[in-house]
């Protein structure tokens, strides 16, 4: 089993340096970062960002670049055709975005498609695959766009491989489209992953493994179904160690990077002691 590790801070004063050394500090061979807060769309200077450094230090570790993955941040909403501004706002972020990911060398940029608000689903695709076609047609860096599956919350689009591959049909440059899967999202979204084989023939069927780059590894604190998205510690929640740890140890998904999202534990994060047990899981089988 590769590519396991989770989110990690990324800010002053070492920035992607110390994202990466927190990343190595759990055990991790891979990690996930925002450029700057997820909620907002302050940002640091490139030229600030200790990217050589980081480059350096995950070099050495062995790491290739896509160990490395880069979320958009939640403020990003293409699909709110109600308020056009926000959508164009959200277009020309997401190319800053793309920028800043192809600067420390990342190859998977992770993006929530949006929420369509009062229109219906096809109007909400329909301004995606718009918003996402400006941005790639004016763009030549090496990222891919990984769409995440989302829980069904609210208007959210991308809550079933349906959603998904809609987006992907109507976007120009295919070869830079990927996909993220979360498990609390799965399973809020009503798919059983005690049946995960199911699962992914599914996927597979509709979307295509091949286009699987990122798995968000998380428990849930909802039952199944629930479309409400709230993340659970591995092992605490609905979805269960084991459901998780066959995933995370699936060889479909060897290549796939896998990323922890899951709650800090009494202000600490709980990545260490979760990576460890997620691999120890392989001699317990």
């Amino acid at each position: 089993m590769k590519y396991l590790g989770s989110h990690v801070s990324f800010k002053a004063p070492k920035y992607f340096q110390g994202a990466i050394e927190e990343a190595l500090s759990y055990g991790a061979d891979a990690c996930m970062i925002y450029t700057g807060p997820p909620q907002n769309s302050k940002r640091a200077p490139i030229e600030k960002l200790k990217i050589q450094e980081g480059i350096d230090t995950f070099t050495k570790a062995g790491w290739q670049p896509f160990q490395i993955v880069v979320h958009a941040p939640y403020i990003i909403n293409l699909a709110n055709s109600a308020n056009p501004d926000t959508s164009y706002f959200g277009r020309d972020f997401l190319k800053e975005e793309i920028v800043r990911t192809a600067a420390i060398g990342s190859k998977y940029l992770v993006l929530h498609p949006g929420a369509r608000l009062k229109a219906g689903v096809e109007v909400g695709v329909e301004w995606i695959c718009r918003a996402i076609n400006e941005v790639l047609d004016e763009d030549d860096h090496d990222v891919m766009i990984c769409l995440e599956s989302m829980a069904g919350k609210g208007t959210e689009v991308g809550r079933n491989f349906s959603e998904l591959k809609m987006i992907i049909d109507g976007v120009h440059h295919k070869e830079r489209m990927g996909v993220c899967l979360d498990t609390c999202h799965l399973h809020d979204a009503g798919y059983d992953l005690e049946h995960f084989d199911e699962v992914m023939e599914e996927f597979d069927s509709i979307v295509g493994l091949d286009r699987l780059k990122v798995f968000h590894i998380n428990d849930s604190k909802n039952e199944r179904g629930a479309h409400k998205d709230r993340h659970e510690n591995i092992g605490k929640g609905y979805i269960g160690f084991e459901t998780l740890a066959k995933i995370v140890h699936d060889p479909r998904l060897d290549n796939v990077v896998k990323i922890l999202e899951t709650p800090y534990i009494e202000g600490n994060p709980p990545y260490k002691e979760e990576i460890a047990q997620l691999r120890s899981y392989s001699s317990n089988e």
